[in-house]
């Protein structure tokens, strides 16, 4: 019962550090819309509205406490994408950052691809801590020598220098999706990726940059024929041939790219049957997947709708083997979060290292954490989940134990419990990650990025 809060409503989740200005007035621009750590945990990866990317690197410090720390410093920030205009259709096209996916390292520098509603772009971040001087054609500064000057030959020299991390773009995707980009899943392989938009998922190379191929496409002959839209996509995290993709209307297709080179017919259909007699009018909407993520053993599958969480085992399409109600007592409330916009939320979810635990985001600066049952998800039962909070007043108490917070459904509610009628919808968790080795984990709230530790 480890996620369970103690004595006091307190936790073994503690601060650890925040990232960002805690001021009032914050610009649309410094809105985090994407974090990802890469596959050692050294680095994260944040993405803004502003088309721009930080990255953060573990402080070494951090890693020689017993217990460690997870605390990051600023590693390199860059301009990633810039505001464009599409001229045939009259278009601007945000330069918004809408994921950010890490390449595994294969030498000193890193890689990473990131994109918005209609480019992708691969960058390299590297270090330079030396410089060379001594040049036969150029003067220290850079510029160009006249050669009737150069009366002898030098041999040039390497020496020290301040530390320097440049991110360079190395490759451009563009051109290829006609609506917005809501995934990209790198292959396992490490040399293919997928792009998926609202009707098509593309396979790219990430050598070649002015073909791809088009691997799904459910747009109809006549667009009024339109019932559904494809929502997220990834690969699987080990069988290079297989990636799955979830849609509007609350299904998941798992294909299989061996099987034709266009994957229109399924090889997996997972769904959940509906409880005719709770169907509303809202029931079309809320169960609409607005983010699927693979386990990192491949065996499951989560997905998130609007109020929970499921876990699907894939080898069973049926139902899943668990669920998850992330803030069940807003159904009473989808009446007035449709009337706001609320209801069109798009909250993503991640999985812990070990598969045991799942995270997801909620209103007012709540997030969740579940723990699975104990043999993975065979029976459906849950050992324990916690309700934490991101905000100044977390801030404000580094290294000491959460408390657990609680949403009274009733009239009556106790000290430590808030009215769901007071919760902040402006105060929305989108996007969450967890280290993928430690119980380290970083959430976006507005402009600024929490991250906390599971100091047990």
């Amino acid at each position: 019962m480890r996620l369970q809060a103690g004595n006091g409503g307190e936790t073994t989740w503690c601060f650890s550090q925040v990232k960002g200005t805690l001021e009032d007035d914050v610009t649309e621009a410094d809105l985090i819309s994407c974090v990802e750590f890469n596959h050692d945990g050294e680095l994260l990866a944040t993405g803004d509205k502003g088309g721009r990317v930080v990255i953060f690197q573990r402080d070494p410090a951090s890693k020689q406490c017993v217990p460690k720390k997870g605390e990051y410093n600023v590693y390199s920030t860059f301009q990633s994408h810039e505001p464009e205009f599409d001229y045939l259709k009259s278009l601007e096209i945000e330069e918004k950052i809408n994921k950010i996916r890490w390449l595994k390292r294969k030498n000193q520098a890193h890689f990473l691809l990131s994109t918005n509603d209609k480019t992708i772009k691969l960058w390299k971040v590297s270090e330079r801590d030396k410089r060379v001087t001594g040049y036969n054609t150029r003067e220290e500064g850079g510029r160009p020598r006249d050669p009737a000057r150069v009366t002898q030959l030098r041999v040039p020299t390497v020496r020290p220098a301040d530390l320097m991390v440049e991110a360079s773009p190395r490759r451009i995707f563009a051109n290829a999706h006609t609506y917005h980009i809501n995934s990209i899943s790198l292959n396992s392989d490490q040399e293919t990726y997928l792009s998926a938009d609202d009707l098509r998922i593309n396979l790219w190379h990430l050598e070649i940059t002015d073909q791809s191929f088009n691997i799904v496409d459910i747009k109809p002959a006549n667009m009024e024929e339109l019932t559904e839209v494809i929502t997220a996509a990834e690969f699987h995290p080990t069988e290079c041939n297989l990636f799955v993709y979830s849609s509007s209307k609350g299904t998941i297709r798992l294909c299989d790219m061996r099987a034709a080179a266009l994957c229109d017919r399924h090889a997996k259909l997972f769904e959940e049957p509906e409880d005719p007699h709770a169907r509303s009018f809202f029931s079309e909407i809320i169960s609409s997947i607005s983010d699927v993520k693979l386990s990192n053993s491949g065996r499951y599958m989560m997905s998130r709708d609007y109020l929970g969480l499921k876990v699907w085992d894939l080898r069973m399409e049926t139902k899943p083997v668990e669920t998850y109600p992330v803030h069940e007592y807003l159904r009473s409330k989808l009446c007035s979060l449709y009337e706001n916009d609320c209801i069109f939320d798009k909250f993503e979810c991640c999985w812990s290292g070990d598969d045991q635990r799942l995270m997801t985001g909620s209103y007012n600066g709540f997030f969740r954490i579940f723990e699975r049952s104990g043999g993975g998800g065979g029976g459906g039962g849950r050992r324990g989940e916690l309700t934490l909070e991101a905000s100044r007043e977390a801030a404000a108490r580094p290294r000491q134990p959460l408390r657990a917070r609680r949403v009274a459904t009733t009239a009556k509610r106790k000290k430590d419990e808030i009215s769901v009628d007071c919760l902040d919808f402006n105060k929305k968790i989108l996007h969450t990650a967890w280290h993928p080795h430690e119980s380290v984990i970083a959430v976006a709230a507005t402009n600024n990025l929490f991250l906390f530790q599971d100091k047990f």
